[in-house]
């Protein structure tokens, strides 16, 4: 069978797009090694920050507020709580250059900011300790998404809007031309156009592009944690922007546990490979910030570890690939993407159907490397 549209990797991104193609009339065919939502991707551990003044750059903001816009109609759709308003806090010294980021795009788009001194931080959260000279942006209408939730509810809708999904199929190699055919261990598929999404491994898919992406093993942890101080009711979703390290977390969720990890740093790993098992030294770096800014935290319950894939700017891929007018390759999420899922698959569906995308990807264009 042929089809208007191949994708490849059907995690978050791919299964978003799956939806908006299908629902756009489109023939679609999305094909994952895995069966999403899934522990091998980028998708995985329960949480993660929705925030949209946004410090890594002020280009990010429309298409946070338009992401957040499509997370509450999915919500609608499925009928199930998928985005929870904690609000969320950056907090790093007063000269730090991505909470002043943080500020301008607040302020630029007119988004609801609080910026607080050392002091006024401690009152408002007897859980935080911090050094004098630290400041906090607050963002009240932010928030924390559920991602297993998200991943199931886009394939979901993209299974009744006559989306083709099939899982557990490793897809061994993809042949360019007016036809992509897309080669598993069990099938041939044919089609018009391609979206490869395939995370970690869409370096090896694309070899002969020789996409600059570094794929790196990742680690966060629970600990036990008093509500009253850590619980969602009273505590947002958080990151500190440290000198040399950043980290970020979660408050308890239903009483779940206080959610913590390191974003900065990791390992370089081959994604065919098993990763290393959550063990104690995964612990030493985040024991300590715990003492040092939030030190009534509790003991450790449990660990996980997970997959980035950077880029060297630690931007996005979202673009077409050179000479290759049908295959759109969206990759290199570096630990930030997905918060954006539901308004990049409505991009990759967009730049199928259009040829472009109605909010602009010039920040994620390939040429830039």
């Amino acid at each position: 069978m042929k089809y208007d549209c191949i994708i490849v990797g059907a995690g978050s991104m791919g299964m978003a797009a799956a939806y908006f193609l299908a629902k756009a009339g489109k023939k679609v065919c999305a094909i994952d090694a895995f069966n999403p939502p899934h522990t091998n991707g980028s998708h995985h551990g329960e949480t993660r920050i929705i925030r949209y003044a946004y410090g890594e750059g002020v280009e990010y903001v429309p298409l946070a507020l338009r992401a957040a816009t499509l997370w509450q109609q999915l919500e609608q759709q499925v009928k199930k709580p998928l985005l929870l308003q904690t609000g969320v806090v950056n907090i790093g010294d007063n000269d730090n250059p991505f909470i002043h980021t943080v500020i301008e795009s607040a302020k630029k788009y007119d988004l609801p900011l609080e910026v607080l001194n050392a002091e006024e931080i401690i009152k408002r959260w007897p859980g935080i300790q911090v050094g004098d000279n630290m400041i906090a942006a607050f963002e009240p209408t932010s928030g924390v998404l559920r991602v297993e939730d998200c991943v199931a509810a886009y394939k979901e809708l993209a299974i009744n809007e006559g989306a083709t999904v099939c899982t557990n199929e490793p897809v061994q190699h993809i042949a360019f031309g007016n036809t992509v055919k897309v080669t598993t261990a069990n099938n041939t598929y044919e089609a018009d156009t391609c979206i490869v999404c395939a995370g970690a491994w869409t370096k090896r898919l694309l070899q002969q592009y020789n996409l600059p992406l570094n794929p790196i093993r990742k680690t966060f942890a629970w600990f036990e944690a008093e509500e009253a101080l850590y619980g969602e009711a009273n505590f947002p979703a958080f990151a500190f922007e440290l000198r040399d390290e950043c980290y970020y977390g979660f408050p308890s969720i239903n009483g779940s546990g206080f959610k913590i990890g390191r974003h900065d740093g990791g390992e370089t790993i081959d994604p065919d490979k098993a990763l290393r098992e959550f063990d104690d030294s995964d612990t030493v770096d985040l024991r300590q910030f715990l003492a040092d800014y939030m030190p009534q935290v509790g003991t450790f319950k449990e660990g996980k570890v997970c997959k980035y894939t950077m880029t060297p700017d630690e931007h996005f891929i979202i673009d077409f690939l050179p000479e290759q007018s049908n295959v759109i390759v969206a990759t290199g999420f570096s630990g930030h993407g997905f918060k954006f899922s539901s308004a990049i698959g409505e991009m990759l569906a967009q730049m199928v159907t259009d040829g472009k995308p109605q909010l602009s990807n010039d920040l994620f264009k390939l040429n830039r490397f």
